[in-house]
């Protein structure tokens, strides 16, 4: 899977990251430097994840419904994994942690944009993000879309994206990232071959929207 393989050294790079640097110094080299572009289009595409997933899932009704059905049941098996993961470690976020633990430390922060200061870790929206993406690689593959792999590549793109809006918004910090990262690959994964290649063949799969006008 071409989205797989960039994803994995991507992981592998943050782990290294994680073993070099403290928690604090990681967070600051990543976080920083702002710039006036960043700060309009990062809100943005962070948010994306709130509503962009709900709307593939609805297009992707009108060209088969197995595949719809593997997005929406990756998005809610995503949460409910990573929502009880959040209230059981209650970890603080970056703007609560370094203000407990190094005060004399301001963070860049980016005006307009609500801060969060608890349930850090893992942090959803990178699950939400790549497990929105692995699921848009998988399915071009499977359909042949041309420039498969150049387009699998972009939601590589996209989902790092994504997962780097959050620490560039000192909503997360680098571990929440990794986390997010892992469980949206096992679990889209646990649903490719449990639900995909179990259900691919049969008439419902290949069902579509436009077939309730006939």
């Amino acid at each position: 899977m071409p989205f797989l393989i960039p994803t994995t050294i991507l992981w592998v790079g943050i782990a290294v990251l994680l073993y070099i640097y403290t928690k604090h110094e990681l967070h600051l080299l990543l976080c920083q430097p702002h710039t006036a572009f960043l700060d309009t289009i990062v809100p943005i595409f962070s948010n994306l994840v709130d509503w962009l997933p709900y709307l593939i899932v609805v297009l992707l009704l009108f060209y088969r419904a197995g595949w719809a059905t593997f997005m929406a049941s990756n998005l809610l098996l995503t949460t409910l994994i990573v929502q009880p993961i959040k209230h059981i470690v209650h970890a603080p976020r970056p703007l609560t942690w370094f203000a407990e633990n190094y005060p004399d430390i301001s963070l860049p922060l980016v005006e307009g944009v609500r801060m969060n200061h608890w349930l850090s870790f893992p942090s959803g929206h990178t699950t939400t993000f790549f497990a929105l993406f692995f699921c848009m690689s998988i399915i071009l593959c499977a359909e042949n879309i041309k420039g498969k792999y150049i387009l699998s590549f972009i939601c590589f793109l996209c989902a790092s994206f994504g997962a780097y809006t959050r620490i560039y918004l000192s909503q997360h910090f680098a571990l929440d990232i990794f986390a997010g990262i892992l469980i949206a690959v096992l679990s889209t994964l646990l649903l490719y071959y449990f639900l995909v290649l179990k259900t691919q063949n049969t008439r419902f799969w290949g069902w579509r929207m436009q077939k309730l006008r006939k």
